[in-house]
């Protein structure tokens, strides 16, 4: 079934559209006989991890990762920019996601955007075969929101460095190679003037991984702790002392406020609230299906006009002559936001249309969709979380969209 957005399609993107559509048909994996992880959050065990590193590299292999990146990079330096038509088409399929997600979508890019030609040369391409994974060492225990009090240092030690410190919520950090790394190199400067920005070597030693369990009972998160461990001294990306400015970078590729990926998006293609509709017709509620139910399909028909919102508002973003001029970045400051706050309503919906049932978990024979739903809203809490909470994302569309006063 085509979408709006493909009626005004340019014959090549069509084209290219068909062809990933019939390559996704033709191979995309068959059920692994083990619990997936939902997304990049929960990836706990080695089968797990395996079997999703297998799938990048067969997307990779195929020519359908870092399409928008240089060709000196091992990318395609496509100059239709049509790796978006490949994360819509992956999404629709309801393909595995690209375990390597930091590396795609954050490290990449900002390697790209502040890398030495070595950096470049060194990392972009292993990051798209999955070859090398990333995580993102920005987090601590004393500075989630208030990032820039972090107190992770960086100490220059001969010809290179020393870290020592803690970090927190560190997603794949149990299999990352490497991660970006937001350290303290001038204690007695401003707090925003003394961070710099390294692309950390995870086998070093002295680094200590240690899990974090969430409320579903799954793994993915971690803390990390760093006792005297070394560095070298070519790890720095940008310049000494610039590592705020290269994090706000990486953080407007986090947020979905810049493009440049190497793959992975998770836009809204409209697949959601189908799910949940059928989710409703199957379910049935005092003798009828809970579809028949004036009040979920009141809801149910709300769910589908925000999601059309937000993918109609993901085209405009695209579009220079429909972005204001005084406010270009307002649409796209405000993807993180709505679509994390959206993932939540439209699951926790779900777990109303599902009723009693919602309270079965993983393993209940009897549980609906095998228990997917109440584990996908339970998840959905660090979706709205991770890169920033709803609250930080309002006080950044306030103060820097609006031109609003900081709030005291």
């Amino acid at each position: 079934m085509s979408r709006p957005e493909e009626a005004t399609e340019s014959k090549e993107n069509a084209e290219f559209r068909r062809e990933v559509r019939a390559w996704i048909a033709a191979n995309r994996p068959s059920d692994p006989g083990f619990k997936l992880p939902q997304s990049f959050l929960e990836v706990e065990s080695d089968r797990q991890f395996e079997f999703l590193r297998d799938w990048q590299r067969k997307v990779y292999e195929a020519g359908y990762l870092g399409l928008d990146w240089p060709a000196e990079y091992g990318g395609h330096a496509d100059p239709h920019k049509r790796q978006r038509i490949v994360s819509q088409e992956l999404n629709r399929a309801g393909a595995p996601f690209l375990v390597n997600v930091i590396g795609l979508q954050w490290a990449g890019p900002t390697i790209l955007a502040y890398g030495t030609e070595e950096q470049k040369q060194r990392f972009l391409k292993p990051i798209l075969s999955g070859e090398e994974i990333w995580c993102q060492g920005f987090s601590e225990p004393g500075a989630g929101s208030d990032l820039a009090s972090l107190q992770t240092s960086a100490t220059p030690s001969g010809d290179g460095w020393v870290v020592a410190g803690h970090k927190v919520w560190t997603t794949l950090a149990h299999v990352a190679k490497w991660m970006i790394l937001l350290a303290r190199t001038d204690p007695a400067a401003h707090k925003y003037a003394g961070i710099s920005y390294f692309l950390f070597p995870m086998e070093a030693p002295g680094v200590t991984v240690q899990p974090l369990v969430k409320m579903t009972g799954e793994g993915g998160f971690n803390q990390v702790i760093f006792d005297a461990a070394p560095m070298p001294k070519d790890a720095l990306l940008g310049q000494l002392g610039q590592g705020w400015q290269i994090a706000m970078t990486t953080l407007t590729f986090e947020r979905g406020a810049a493009e440049g990926s190497g793959g992975g998006s998770t836009a809204p293609t409209g697949e959601s609230v189908r799910a949940v509709t059928s989710l409703a017709r199957r379910m049935r509620r005092d003798g009828r299906s809970a579809a028949e139910d004036p009040v979920l399909r009141d809801r149910i028909a709300q769910g589908w006009i925000d999601e059309e919102a937000l993918r109609l508002t993901a085209q405009r973003a695209r579009v220079p002559g429909l972005n204001m001029d005084d406010r270009p970045l307002a649409t796209r400051l405000m993807n993180k936001l709505v679509y994390s706050e959206f993932g939540q309503r439209i699951t926790e919906l779900a777990c109303e249309v599902l009723g009693p049932d919602a309270g079965l978990w993983l393993g209940d024979a009897s549980a609906p969709d095998k228990a997917e739903w109440p584990r996908m809203y339970m998840n959905s809490f660090g979706m709205t979380v991770g890169g920033g909470t709803s609250e930080i994302q309002r006080n950044i569309i306030g103060e820097r969209v609006l031109g609003l006063p900081k709030t005291k």
